[in-house]
């Protein structure tokens, strides 16, 4: 198998590669997800009117290999990912072909995707396939991503773990915080957590407008059974309790965006 972030053309090159036509994927059984039948399909693009083509091409991108794969048509591996031929076919795609999709992927800062090429030792005979590294909504066995295990917090590259959240959603936990118990996975797989703050050699795992962080004690959780996992981009991943909830009892403490500690943040922890 051979990994790839993105393929550049062969220097001379100025013929641009046709988009590939779509193959027929409904037949096939066995390895992967039955799409919902053969409805028809928006094309309109995620993201506000005011985003630039390219952010709401990006973000139309990520919602479909994230969450709307199998409601768009999409034949989904096990493993997340999806044929790039199909995902090009989609109408919301049209405007994107294969070089703007390694683009995409390359210089996304958040390394959101993987691309990869299989099968064939000829580029002709092989096979582009691409996916999202987490923030999925599928849930298993639909897509069961490769994770690696934290088993203390050692296995942690900068030994942090912070949730990042606003200051709205942090009245809900800290006022709330017997009813909601402390940061909830709602309808994703995982909760999201960063190693470090955004802007501090940290690509991902946290929205650049966070105003409030929560740094997690991932080492007392894991004593507790929790289990927590790191994505192929450096994400920490947690499913939290049964109940989808990683509990306040494990914020080690909470400051604000410019690292002022927040009046008040141990009353929400509960034990």
């Amino acid at each position: 198998m051979e990994q790839s972030s993105a393929t550049a053309p062969e220097k001379g090159s100025r013929k641009k590669p046709a988009k590939p036509k779509a193959e027929n994927t409904q037949a096939q059984a066995g390895s992967a997800n039955s799409p919902k039948g053969n409805q028809q399909r928006s094309n309109k693009l995620r993201g506000h009117p005011r985003d630039s083509p390219r952010d709401r091409l990006s973000k139309t991108l990520s919602w479909i290999l994230r969450h709307g794969a199998l409601s768009e048509g999409l034949v989904v591996r096990s493993d997340g990912f999806v044929k790039v031929v199909d995902l090009l076919a989609n109408p919301r795609l049209e405007s994107l072909d294969l070089d703007a999709l390694q683009e995409i992927v390359k210089t996304d800062s958040k390394q959101r995707y993987a691309l990869i090429l299989e099968g064939g030792a000829e580029p002709e005979s092989a096979t582009w396939w691409i996916k999202a590294n987490q923030g999925h909504t599928i849930k298993a066995p639909s897509v069961v991503l490769d994770l690696q295990p934290i088993l203390s917090v050692s296995d942690i590259p900068t030994g942090v773990a912070i949730h990042g959240t606003t200051r709205k959603a942090w009245e809900s936990i800290s006022y709330l915080a017997l009813a909601t118990q402390g940061l909830s996975k709602m309808a994703r797989n995982h909760i999201h957590l960063a190693q470090g703050i955004v802007g501090e050699n940290v690509m991902s795992g946290m929205r650049k407008s966070s105003q409030i962080l929560i740094f997690i004690d991932v080492q007392r959780a894991i004593d507790d059974g929790v289990n927590f996992f790191l994505s192929s981009n450096g994400v920490i991943l947690t499913e939290g309790n049964e109940q989808g909830i990683l509990g306040t009892k494990y914020f080690a403490r909470v400051e604000t965006s410019n690292r002022v500690s927040v009046p008040g943040w141990e009353g929400v922890q509960n034990v």
